[in-house]
């Protein structure tokens, strides 16, 4: 990012829960009450006098009196603590290290807190002693702390309004801080601006006097064209989670420092549309359809997550042509599908379904007929991808006999048999098992002439795609006694919440298993998925890495160089050229670059040195055909 072409206002920062995560005295108080007793009594007190003190409850003076009082610490105490918050500093201004660096002497350190452990921590970022005002420590005989040095201003009531008006700054002056005494110098007319920090804690009587609200300190810089290390602040993409994702999704976007915003149910179209406005990655399940006018409604998106195997409930080609890519997790839940369906297969060979609605009506029907086991029987798998083919190993290792059938050339597992038809497979099979994807030519891939094909007897589960099976041919061979029995998981449409009901011809059929679309609903599923999803949406915003990508061209890229450029645009010829082009008249030395191209779009990534001139990115936004354009540093 180039420097600003103003002056840099003078940045006025507190150090406790701003700079750093903590507040030192409550640090100080946790290490010197080591081993004691009453330790969590003590530092529990310490910490409600701060925060009493910092939201204005509590005069300041007397918050500190009460918490020294409190606090038997020693001089030796001092360098466990200065070491503690050297791992404590706020992970913005971490990531930010570069900027205090390169603009010494407009940084102040202004705190009420306590020089001895400050000035250590600030002077690792380049701030210098002169440049850190703060209370000092008094101290007896035996080094121990015994209180604060009266004479310094800031151990007083409105102390760091009169160190404002000793330092005189002239300019614009900000303060950056999460307590009250902080706003009390834009109160006092001695600053342009008050920052309410929030990325550590908020303080709603700070916040509601604030100028700007500040999660994190890549928003100041970024409100006010500093140089900052993040392209674009985190707190600014927002996430919006549908239908109910393990919870672990939402924590690692928020860890991430997105804004995460969740509705437990499916959206239909109108109301997605009123809510996708804004929305940068968007979460979904199987009940959600991103439509071609949910994308057009799409200001922002720049990522779609599918927290399950299928994506045929969204518009890959309209993601594409508007640079949205889609991520899935098409491994994470396979041994939960896989262990329902052998489950499922055992149940119907048993005859369970019937026999246990029975009981529950007070019927004893012990008798074994209709029932069999299944070593030996011939399982017929439709579909031998990541479920279909770990569900032939397990089931040839409980002694079935497997069959399979995929359009795609697929190489057999174990002893698994490869039908050349699907014809074939149906005339063979005891038990007939589906694991395709929803594509549109697999709409009724099962139908009434195909149910015809199967034996009698046999038995049908549909664990993929609702609209797979035809479900009233299904409901009538099942009446009609010709299959033994059936377990179906999905249909051809299904409620989009808990509290729509259920409506099916299959409902009260004899020997049939219906659930509620939960072939992966296991914890262990849905943690997997949770975590999955959001690391390859992370991955693509974070470095530009399209791995795994459904609809964008794979690209696993190294570690980013310098700067690199993003461009997502319409497969055509020359626009390769076009960019690169723009580089050379600019004089751009290209680090590295890699381009990927599918049917619809073309991927390249550019790394380049750090110095270039503005107007390049303006250029390349330009370059014809270009549907993305953006730049991580």
């Amino acid at each position: 990012m180039p420097e600003p072409t103003q002056p840099l206002p003078y940045l006025i920062i507190d150090f406790d829960s701003t700079f750093t995560q903590v507040e030192g005295l409550d640090e100080l108080a946790d290490i010197a009450l080591e081993g004691h007793s009453d330790r969590e009594k003590v530092v529990a007190e310490i910490r409600a006098l701060t925060d009493r003190g910092m939201s204005g409850e509590l005069k300041f003076s007397e918050s500190l009196k009460q918490r020294l009082a409190l606090l038997p610490a020693y001089r030796r105490h001092l360098g466990p603590l200065v070491a503690r918050l050297k791992g404590k500093v706020s992970e913005s201004i971490v990531r930010n290290r570069a900027f205090f660096e390169q603009f010494p002497g407009r940084v102040y350190i202004v705190s009420s807190g306590f020089r001895e452990f400050i000035e250590p921590v600030v002077a690792e970022f380049g701030i210098g002693p002169d440049f850190v005002l703060a209370n000092t420590f008094t101290f007896d005989a035996e080094g121990r702390i015994t209180g604060f040095d009266p004479e310094n201003v800031l151990s007083r009531d409105g102390g760091k309004i009169e160190q404002l008006r000793r330092l005189d700054l002239s300019g614009d002056v900000y303060v950056l801080g999460d307590g009250y005494t902080d706003y009390q110098i834009r109160e006092a007319g001695l600053a342009n601006r008050f920052y309410a920090f929030t990325e550590n804690v908020t303080r709603d009587a700070v916040v509601a006097r604030a100028d700007e609200v500040l999660p994190t300190f890549d928003e100041f810089l970024y409100q006010n064209k500093l140089p900052m290390t993040l392209s674009y602040p985190k707190n600014r993409i927002k996430v919006l989670l549908l239908e109910n994702p393990d919870a672990r999704a939402a924590e690692l976007f928020r860890q991430e420092g997105y804004q995460v915003d969740t509705v437990p149910g499916g959206l239909d179209e109108d109301e997605l549309v009123q809510q996708i406005e804004g929305v940068s990655i968007l979460g979904i399940r199987s009940k959600t359809q991103v439509t071609p006018r949910v994308l057009e409604a799409a200001n922002r998106l720049i990522a779609v997550g599918a927290f399950c195997i299928g994506t045929n409930q969204i518009d890959l080609t309209g993601c594409m042509q508007k640079g949205v890519a889609v991520f899935n997790a098409p491994f994470s839940n396979t041994r939960s599908v896989v262990e329902l369906a052998l489950g499922e297969i055992i149940m119907l060979a048993r005859r369970i379904p019937e026999k246990s609605a029975k009981m529950h009506d007070g019927e004893w029907d012990k008798s074994a007929k209709g029932s069999f086991e299944i070593r030996g029987k011939k399982l017929g798998i439709i579909g031998y991808g990541n479920i279909g083919s770990q569900l032939s190993v397990v089931a040839e290792a409980i002694g079935m006999q497997v069959l399979y059938y995929d359009v795609a050339e697929k190489l057999q597992l174990g002893n698994a048999t490869k039908c050349r038809t699907l014809p074939e497979l149906l005339q063979q099979a005891d038990i007939v098992t589906l694991h395709v994807d929803g594509r549109a030519a697999n709409i009724n891939l099962i139908g009434a002439a195909e149910l015809a094909l199967m034996k009698p007897g046999a038995l049908l589960l549909n664990n993929s795609r609702g609209h797979i099976v035809d479900v009233p041919a299904l409901a009538a061979v099942l009446r009609s006694g010709h299959l033994g029995g059936a377990a179906v998981d999905v249909f051809p449409y299904e409620p989009k919440t808990n509290q729509e009901s259920f409506e099916s011809e299959l409902r009260g059929l004899p020997n049939v298993l219906l659930t509620p679309h939960i072939g992966g609903s296991t914890a262990e599923a849905q943690r997997n998925i949770a975590e999955f999803v959001p690391e390859r949406i992370m991955q693509y915003v974070n470095s530009g890495n399209t791995q795994q990508s459904v609809n964008f061209p794979n690209i696993q890229l190294p570690e980013q160089q310098a700067h690199r450029l993003i461009h997502i645009h319409h497969n055509v010829p020359g626009v390769l050229a076009r960019i690169n082009n723009v580089l050379a008249e600019r004089h751009v030395n290209i680090l590295g670059q890699y381009l990927k191209t599918n049917e619809h779009i073309g991927y390249v990534i550019t790394d380049i040195d750090k110095e270039y001139e503005p107007e390049v990115i303006g250029e390349l936004k330009q370059v014809e055909h270009t549907i993305k354009f953006r730049v991580l540093y």
